[in-house]
């Protein structure tokens, strides 16, 4: 018997990025259905449930943004957000709201697919109790020992820089906002204190080798927040 095909929900109302979705994903073996409003994303959710949802935010009848207050309600599916250039807020309100990542248009079909394995495999591990030790290429970080080796070599984090690089090993792979670290490292009523998060992850760059400009582990999503590599093989 062979393995069902990922079922993928597009939710846009251009009938251009439609297509380059489609086409894209069809090529690469994922079962597609399609919508272009609030009320047919919805519908689909429920009566077709994908394993992963593409999700425009603006949409003739309403916001994406409803649609994943409205489905974090009751699931966890995996949403990449397809988002226009200049606005930063949206995307930081639909990560915040629970989207796992997001698309700024225009984009190519390699980094959307690239997008789509990191998310489902994450969904696929995010209901499994915390793994004991995670690893990527040259960084691996151990829960048990509470040890941190870049390249083998032990590095010594201060409990803020332990538990801030913690968080980011959780959502690897997946943007964290700068609000959803403050409150996960500092509390939920730290979210007028953003520099202690740019001064603590500037000691953990640091200590762990990394280049702001050319990163190795931590990459910056500018004006949102920060995304722990995890597409590197060990």
């Amino acid at each position: 018997m062979s393995t069902p095909k990922v079922h993928i929900l597009i939710v846009d109302d251009e009938p251009q990025i439609r297509k380059f979705l489609r086409t894209t994903l069809t090529s690469h073996d994922y079962q597609v259905t399609e919508g272009e409003k609030v009320s047919e994303a919805l519908k689909a959710l429920t009566l077709h449930p994908p394993d992963l949802m593409l999700l425009d935010l603006g949409l003739p009848d309403g916001d994406g943004l409803d649609v994943i207050k409205e489905l974090r309600g009751w699931s966890q599916l995996p949403v990449i957000v397809l988002s226009a250039r200049g606005q930063e807020q949206d995307k930081v309100t639909a990560l915040e709201l629970g989207a796992d990542d997001y698309l700024t248009k225009p984009f190519g079909a390699a980094e959307l697919l690239a997008r789509i394995t990191v998310a489902l495999r994450h969904s696929r591990t995010g209901n499994q109790p915390q793994q004991s030790c995670f690893e990527t290429a040259g960084l691996k970080m151990d829960f048990t020992s509470r040890l941190v080796l870049v390249d083998g070599k032990v590095i010594h984090l201060t409990p803020t820089e332990y538990k801030l690089l913690s968080v980011m090993v959780q959502h690897a792979g997946k943007v964290v906002t700068h609000g959803q670290l403050l409150r996960e490292v500092w509390g939920k009523h730290s979210s007028e204190q953003g520099h202690y998060l740019r001064i603590y992850m500037q000691h953990v760059r640091q200590k762990l080798g990394d280049d702001a400009l050319n990163p190795r582990f931590i990459m910056t999503e500018t004006g949102i927040g920060y995304r722990l590599r995890n597409d590197l093989k060990v």
